[in-house]
């Protein structure tokens, strides 16, 4: 499998926001150097803990200072704008970067944003849903466009402005052909828009604070959606984001990744399960759809969803969810505030250079930090 690099990012309130942002670019560019795959940043407009308001522009500036790593929106939240503006800057991004880009999509989930922008009473799944088509047919199209998709609120032409002679009307196409690689992340179990993503060939990334027993349920979604179009899912496009902390010794691994009241994984989830129990979304926190809310503990969830330990201990317990849930192409490491500078580096360096070669050694695919998942068929998560 291979491994990428997730954060939302989630920030302590306390600390100055100028100097979070600059710390998760540089936690990105130690990425690349460590030979991480692709890194996918989230966005919001109004949350200080998740202060990267946009997060294709802070990506832009990191395209320069990286050289293999591929770049995600973690997401582009279609909602929020017209997709003629995010279809021109995504192009014009994935130019930049010469292909090292992925386009992570989402309605854009957090309810003070669509208050802020006076929507807060919009379908926010049908705004997604009309704008993907439209960005899609942008760059599928030629000028004057003419879109004008059923039940589709937006409408893009050029035709009575248009000048093609001196290159007036047409909107930028992406580096990569036929577009880039569109991600979307899913959260709720049983997740019926797995199944369109596998209808339209978008690939799902499963979300790190979700219990690792509803994982098999996007994974056979998205097959069925592929199924449904003819189609074989491919293991290497499921991603799977967990939060991992490799420590030198168990007991850094257990204190600085779950016990200490000063742990950033602790903080993670305690922010998290606040947020999803004012959403009323902590089912993801639950063992069973019917379980009762008082079920859900911080400790428990620490228990359940962080994989912490010593290398050889990390390298078991992935090895044990694979598995558990089934075969997927990509584990994708969830970045968290450095509490500690250098506990933090060093997990992410034990986790590229020693935890992923042997989980790849062990899956027979070579002593190497990245190698596609080998396809078996049938498919089917555990």
């Amino acid at each position: 499998m291979r491994l990428g690099y997730f954060t939302m990012p989630l920030h302590p309130l306390h600390r100055d926001g100028t100097e979070t942002l600059h710390e998760d670019r540089q936690t990105i560019i130690f990425a690349d150097q460590l030979g991480f795959y692709d890194a996918f940043v989230g966005e919001h407009l109004t949350d200080q803990a998740e202060n990267v308001t946009n997060s294709m522009i802070f990506l832009a500036t990191l395209i320069f200072e990286t050289k293999n790593i591929k770049l995600g929106t973690g997401t582009s939240n279609l909602s929020h704008a017209h997709p003629t503006l995010i279809a021109a800057q995504a192009a014009m991004f994935d130019r930049l970067a010469k292909g090292r880009f992925i386009f992570g999509i989402s309605p854009g989930a957090l309810a003070s944003d669509a208050e802020a922008l006076g929507m807060l009473n919009e379908d926010r799944n049908k705004l997604f849903a009309e704008a993907i088509d439209v960005i899609l047919k942008i760059w599928e199209g030629e000028p004057p466009y003419n879109i004008n998709l059923p039940d589709n609120r937006f409408k893009v032409s050029v035709q009575n402005t248009q000048v093609l002679e001196i290159g007036r009307g047409y909107i930028m196409k992406p580096f990569q052909k036929p577009r880039p690689e569109i991600v979307g992340t899913v959260v709720a179990p049983f997740s019926k828009g797995v199944i369109a993503m596998g209808k339209r060939d978008f690939h799902p990334m499963s979300a790190n604070f979700l219990l690792k027993n509803w994982l098999p349920s996007h994974w056979n979604n998205y097959a069925q959606g592929k199924s449904e179009v003819g189609e074989v899912a491919q293991i290497k496009d499921w991603r799977v984001a967990r939060t991992v902390f490799v420590g030198d010794t168990s007991k850094i691994a257990h204190e600085y990744g779950k016990a200490n009241t000063d742990s950033p994984y602790r903080y993670y989830y305690q922010q998290m399960l606040t947020k999803m129990k004012i959403s009323n979304r902590h089912v993801i926190f639950k063992k069973s759809q019917e379980a009762d809310d008082s079920t859900i503990s911080l400790d428990g969830i620490l228990d359940d969803l962080v994989i912490a330990g010593t290398v050889n201990e990390v390298v078991d317990q992935i090895l044990a969810m694979q598995e558990e849930v089934g075969s997927f192409g990509e584990l994708v490491y969830a970045g968290m505030d450095l509490v500690d500078p250098a506990l933090g580096r060093r997990s992410m360096e034990l986790m590229a250079h020693e935890v992923m070669p042997r989980v790849n050694e062990a899956l027979g695919l070579g002593y190497v930090t990245n190698a596609d998942a080998v396809q078996n068929d049938p498919v089917t998560a555990g």
